[in-house]
């Protein structure tokens, strides 16, 4: 600053100058606390030039008091203006300094699967309704009679003890049905479909069963398929006809090797097990080739007293019945080695496993 401190206008102007040019060239707020005192402190060239005043004449003191207070008004400003532009520079230095990312990562996108259990029953409901087979439905917990009696067990079959079949507590509003149970197989639902509606019949009722066993290839719950057909002069060639067409076109193998072996269930008569040809070599199991045989489905014709249970004279019509684990068919046409991981909810298995919703494989195609 000037040591020139003669009031005059030249001299008021250059202090004006050199306070400008000192507050452009501070760079932080302590810089500027240290200039400060010789900008606007008692013994700045303002203060001193304001005390000089007293001594000109009253015309001077006029002018270049006014002059004065006009330098000394933009001073200040010019260093308020100068402070807050300081602080806020060193806010925003402070503010890169230690700023934090609190954002979240973008949620991935993430396409559900469909569970294996579910497209399967998607693709035998697509097969069968081709064939003019509908939808029917049953309900879990059943009584005694629909699952057992109506379908031709005898009292003493090993079906009805407690170690197969998940009883519940008995009801007692109408005994002649016998206990409540989780149903064993959905052919209880042969029994209300026949009930509720006359030949012709051609139904199909997916759902869930129970059982008390528990194993990698057996679970307390699992699913099935059950169709009937009921119709006059319906025979054996109609089930094996029907239930070829669909092996074949479930697994997509046109000349897949069948054969029928004679077997026994309670409601139907002749009855029937369904093979299909399979390799089984160095622990993998194919479908359709090989001279090994690999057990599919249960069927045969409805015996005659499942008939007459389900309010149809045998004498005047014919059906057959066939059976099918969904869990079954999943595992063979999709490589799944345990039944249990169909159950535990694992979102990785699902991954692998799941069926994109986008994509219909070939024995869906043209739904």
């Amino acid at each position: 600053m000037s040591e020139n401190h003669t009031l005059t206008v030249e001299n008021i102007n250059l202090v004006h100058q050199e306070a400008l040019h000192q507050l452009a060239s501070v760079t932080s707020i302590a810089e500027l606390d240290k200039i400060r005192p010789d900008l606007t402190g008692k013994k700045s060239p303002l203060i001193t030039m304001l005390k000089m005043l007293g001594t000109l004449n009253p015309d001077e003191r006029k002018a270049l008091g006014g002059h004065l207070n006009k330098v000394r008004e933009e001073i200040a400003t010019a260093l308020d203006k100068r402070e807050h532009m300081l602080q806020q520079q060193a806010l925003e230095q402070k503010l890169q300094q230690e700023k934090q990312d609190v954002s979240l990562p973008p949620r991935p996108d993430m396409v559900g699967k469909i569970h294996p259990i579910t497209q399967v029953i998607d693709e035998v409901r697509h097969i069968f309704s081709k064939m003019g087979f509908q939808l029917a439905e049953g309900p879990d917990i059943e009584r005694e009679y629909y699952n057992f009696t109506a379908l031709n067990f005898p009292d003493d079959h090993p079906a009805r003890q407690m170690h197969d079949t998940f009883y519940l507590p008995t009801s007692q509003d109408n005994p002649e049905l016998g206990a409540v149970l989780l149903r064993t197989h959905t052919s209880p639902v042969q029994i209300h479909a026949m009930r509720q509606s006359q030949p012709p019949l051609r139904i199909l009722a997916p759902g869930r069963t129970y059982r008390c066993d528990s194993d990698a290839t057996h679970s307390p719950m699992f699913h099935q398929v059950e169709g009937l057909v009921v119709d006059r002069n319906i025979h054996m060639g109609h089930l094996k006809a029907c239930v070829i067409d669909f092996c074949q076109t479930f697994f997509g193998i046109s000349n897949l090797k069948v054969r029928f072996r004679p077997s026994y269930f309670p409601f139907t008569e002749p009855s029937a097990e369904m093979d299909i040809g399979c390799l089984r070599g160095d622990g993998k199991l194919k479908i359709g080739e090989g001279n090994d045989w690999l057990e599919i489905l249960g069927c045969g014709m409805v015996h005659p007293n499942v008939l007459k249970m389900g309010g149809i004279d045998p004498d005047q019509y014919h059906g057959f019945a066939f059976g099918i684990g969904i869990e079954r068919l999943a595992m063979l046409k999709y490589g799944i080695p345990d039944l249990r991981a169909f159950y535990e909810s694992d979102a990785r298995w699902l991954q692998h496993y799941g069926f994109s919703p986008f994509e219909k494989p070939s024995s869906m195609m043209g739904i």
